[in-house]
């Protein structure tokens, strides 16, 4: 099964292919930069260069995984808008992921529960808390570092390294969602939710409010 894992929820730009088979998982190609800006910019580009470097084509795809968020607006969108279009001309399905759920995914397998933050700017942070095995305990959540009442002090995601100090977090990798931990994070047995975005919060842009009307004496 091969499977392209698309994420755009935070300052990373990734695609990726994954060659998925039982329990075993390939990369074949990836494509990731770092760059908050470039997301509506490289997101395609990338996605067609990870397909090619794999030696196939897009019509060999089997699915397509999309990290969900939490994520700005802008980022999601962006990255949602080329899942959508793709699977669609396609044929094939698009599975919604958490963002935070595929950086949990990379977590190295260990003792202790961990949390998953990453930066949501306006100083605040997307975090969510992981038991030792991985599984999601809470969340996901937006709040400023400060407000977050936890004891976990071991934390993957940028926003770990963003805050650690303020959190009193010791930071682990990885940083951001790969393909490999995307496709971890998919179910494959059942029939994909909608491609629905976690904001956790409104966007900045509001509709405008009725013109008040002007009278004349």
């Amino acid at each position: 099964m091969l499977v392209l894992a698309i994420d755009t929820s935070t300052p990373a730009v990734t695609a990726g292919l994954v060659a998925l088979d039982g329990d075993a998982l390939e990369s074949r190609g990836d494509r990731v930069t770092v760059d908050p800006r470039a997301h509506g910019e490289l997101i395609t580009p990338h996605a067609l260069e990870a397909v090619k470097a794999a030696g196939v084509t897009l019509r060999d795809l089997d699915a397509i995984v999309c990290g969900v968020g939490p994520g700005p607006f802008t980022g999601l969108r962006a990255g949602m808008a080329t899942t959508a279009s793709l699977a669609h001309a396609l044929g094939i399905p698009a599975h919604p992921v958490c963002s935070l759920d595929a950086i949990a995914a990379d977590v190295a397998p260990g003792e202790a529960p961990f949390l998953v933050l990453t930066d949501a700017r306006r100083r605040e942070v997307y975090w969510a808390a992981y038991a030792a095995d991985g599984s999601r305990i809470d969340g996901p959540h937006v709040q400023r570092p400060a407000e977050l009442d936890t004891t976990i002090k071991v934390a993957a995601g940028d926003g770990a390294l963003l805050y650690a100090e303020a959190l009193g977090v010791q930071p682990i990798e990885p940083r951001f969602p790969s393909p490999i931990g995307l496709v971890k994070a998919a179910d494959f047995t059942h029939e994909p939710a909608p491609l629905t975005p976690l904001y956790l919060r409104r966007p900045d842009a509001v509709e405008p409010a009725a013109r008040k009307k002007v009278t004349t004496p």
